[in-house]
């Protein structure tokens, strides 16, 4: 499980204004990225009913996980179970494909399943299900612009126009009713395996504002 560096700043649209245009001119974008360079991302969030995943990240938990389902531009047919998971200040992610009709018979509880699916995370989930009760618990979506840099495998983005279902985990309706997470906040993030170039740095540089360890997950939360 290969480690990277993370960190996240929350911005407002002065700075947005101000950095993208940087990035744009000195890193290429992600390949992934459309015409206009960037893509909808979609996710579907476990926790169980302490919000032991909500509450470990709002404490710092130096090691904690969360699974989460994700898809992308509302395409359905490539749908990615994950793993993410942080051990003092490193994070990695580990995923697997999985197909919308399996997305389907999790959110409608039939698991038993997974198990012996022969794939070892959807396994590995289906035994956090039972053991801790894990559940599908909220939906976020937003827009990602993704700049991505070869040397020190340096991956920056820029999150905006975040939304979040309320208390609905259907991630296979394009149309589930979402309502706008904090405002018209923004989320710069930087993973790296191990430095950034001086001129990236300068880039991202944003003076009075400190990196956060809050996540999109946790801004999404406030709704239920």
């Amino acid at each position: 499980m290969k480690l990277r560096h993370e960190y996240k700043i929350f911005i407002d649209h002065f700075d947005y204004m101000t950095i993208r245009p940087k990035l744009k001119a000195l890193i290429p974008q992600d390949i992934n990225a459309g015409q206009n360079g960037e893509y909808k991302i979609r996710s579907l969030y476990f926790d169980n009913s302490d919000d032991k995943a909500l509450w470990e990240k709002i404490s710092g938990i130096n090691m904690r996980e969360k699974f989460r389902i994700r898809c992308y531009n509302d395409d359905y047919d490539f749908i990615k179970l994950e793993k993410k998971c942080k051990f003092n200040g490193l994070c990695s992610k580990v995923s697997e494909r999985i197909t919308k009709e399996e997305v389907r018979r999790i959110i409608e509880g039939d698991v038993k399943w997974m198990l012996d699916s022969g794939r070892p995370l959807l396994s590995e989930l289906y035994v956090k299900m039972k053991t801790e009760q894990l559940r599908p618990k909220i939906i976020v979506d937003y827009i990602r612009e993704p700049f991505v840099y070869k040397a020190g495998n340096i991956r920056t983005t820029i999150d905006r126009n975040i939304k979040t279902s309320i208390r609905n985990i259907d991630i296979l309706d394009p149309n589930v009713p979402m309502v706008t997470a904090e405002g018209n906040l923004m989320i710069l993030e930087v993973k790296y395996d191990n430095f950034i170039p001086a001129f990236i740095s300068d880039i991202i540089n944003i003076e009075n504002r400190q990196t956060s360890s809050f996540s999109k997950y946790v801004v999404s939360r406030i709704y239920g």
